[in-house]
């Protein structure tokens, strides 16, 4: 039962009756698992409403912040400078092992096993490291150096997202277009979904220009959403261009239509994030414009919301995490596809089919929950490039929770309070993902000798 501290079998503690689970995800599950509890504690030290009923419930409070030496009332285990001091330990224990990793072809080699156990040392160790980032002298120098060290990381980790999903988009269109070779429903299901990718991005274009805008100002609304909507207008017809289609046939408007409506997702999303504007009503009273009136009513509570919204944010972020980390994914960041005659068509086609026989074969009990020792014969994914996607994501989390570049007054409880650093940034993300889905359809117009698979 010790095996969780010193072995691979972290899976083994747990029921019998939960399902089977494959030795590569239990591993990437238990790394998740850190990721997500330092991410809890970064969310706690920015919030007031923690910190004041600290004070309040937890008895000589004074006391024990003086005997830990973090302050008279703990003011140093809070706020934007604490949270840049855990994830920078938690960044370097992902880095670490990034570099412990690399080159890992099999997961028989001592340091797979390293890599797939020792989860309490693990724990020891990252918790030494978050801690000790308090103790580095000269706190003001290394908080100016690495906060731009965390918006460096923070952008590469939204990049990578953004080549995911366009990866994403190319993949579904390549997998169901396979299956209309042999069967004319796929057709009928790439017409159906095209459709209504495009019915939610027209319908979510036209409702932020009727609540996003005003007579009287929203100058920044109205160019962003009319530039915004014109691009995607422009990528659908480069999509079904002659041009294109005569040297990618797998190009559509499937790929267009999921870019189109994540466009306008971080179009909404910036303009929400946007500071709201005010002006003068005939009363010389000043009103808020730019937001729709019954946004207002939403955000009474904002506890709940944040609590909500927090909680979907930090899981799309652990889901990029997870998926950059294949072995598909990792290839495709590097311009790698698989071919479209070894494509088989599926509904879910983001899952692998099961029947791994092999695997199958190397399932074992231990008093447990069933592990399938997956890895035999060689790794399925990059352990040093898993380690590296979540060290950006640290950096990113650090960011995210502190505003970005409004860190001094960031709170936890203000997390969708608009700001300008947070709306460009989103604005941008918006502008490089069309650019990268241009560069996958018109790479190969310019390099018309070199082998392009999308």
């Amino acid at each position: 039962q010790l095996a969780c501290c010193c072995g691979t079998d972290a899976c083994s503690l747990c029921c019998m009756c939960c399902p089977k689970i494959k030795q590569s995800t239990s591993t990437r599950f238990m790394y998740a698992l850190y990721f997500i509890l330092v991410t809890i504690i970064c969310c706690i030290m920015m919030s007031t409403t923690v910190a004041n009923e600290m004070k309040t419930h937890i008895p000589f409070y004074k006391e024990v912040c003086k005997g830990i030496q973090a302050g008279e009332m703990c003011e140093k285990l809070v706020g934007y400078s604490a949270v840049y001091k855990v994830c920078f330990g938690m960044a370097c224990f992902f880095f670490l092992f990034f570099l412990f990793t690399i080159k890992i072809n099999s997961s028989k080699s001592c340091r797979a096993y390293i890599h797939n156990g020792f989860w309490l040392i693990k724990l020891i160790l990252l918790a030494a490291m978050c801690s000790g980032a308090f103790f580095i002298p000269d706190q003001d120098t290394f908080l100016n150096a690495w906060r731009y060290v965390g918006a460096t990381g923070g952008f590469l980790f939204i990049a990578i997202q953004l080549i995911l999903l366009v990866e994403f988009a190319h993949k579904w269109n390549k997998n169901w277009t396979a299956g209309a070779n042999h069967k004319q429903m796929w057709n009928g299901l790439l017409a159906l979904v095209t459709l209504i990718l495009y019915s939610i991005a027209v319908a979510a274009l036209v409702l932020m220009a009727l609540f996003y805008t005003h007579a009287k100002g929203c100058m920044y609304n109205k160019v962003l959403i009319g530039v915004n909507g014109g691009l995607c207008l422009f990528v659908s017809l480069v999509a079904i261009s002659p041009c294109v289609q005569n040297r990618q046939p797998h190009s559509g408007l499937l790929q267009s239509g999921v870019i189109s409506c994540y466009v306008m997702y971080l179009t909404f999303s910036a303009l929400s994030s946007k500071p709201p504007e005010t002006i003068l009503d005939e009363n010389n009273q000043n009103i808020t414009i730019c937001v729709p009136e019954f946004s207002q009513g939403l955000h009474r509570d904002e506890n709940l919301v944040t609590g909500l919204g927090t909680t979907i944010l930090f899981g799309c972020i652990l889901y990029s995490c997870l998926t950059s980390t294949t072995r598909a994914s990792s290839e495709a960041l590097r311009g790698i596809y698989a071919t479209p005659e070894t494509e088989v068509a599926r509904c879910c086609f983001c899952c692998v089919p099961d029947g791994d026989a092999d695997a199958e074969e190397h399932a074992e009990k231990r008093g447990g929950q069933t592990v399938i020792y997956d890895e035999k014969k060689a790794t399925v994914y990059s352990y040093a490039y898993f380690h590296f996607v979540f060290f950006l994501a640290s950096l990113y989390v650090m960011m995210t929770v502190t505003h970005w570049f409004h860190y001094e007054s960031a709170e936890i409880e203000k997390f969708f309070t608009g700001t300008w650093s947070t709306f460009w940034i989103k604005m941008v993300s918006c502008w490089v993902c069309v650019c990268l889905y241009l560069a996958t359809l018109i790479a190969p117009l310019c390099c018309p000798n070199r082998e392009f698979s999308v």
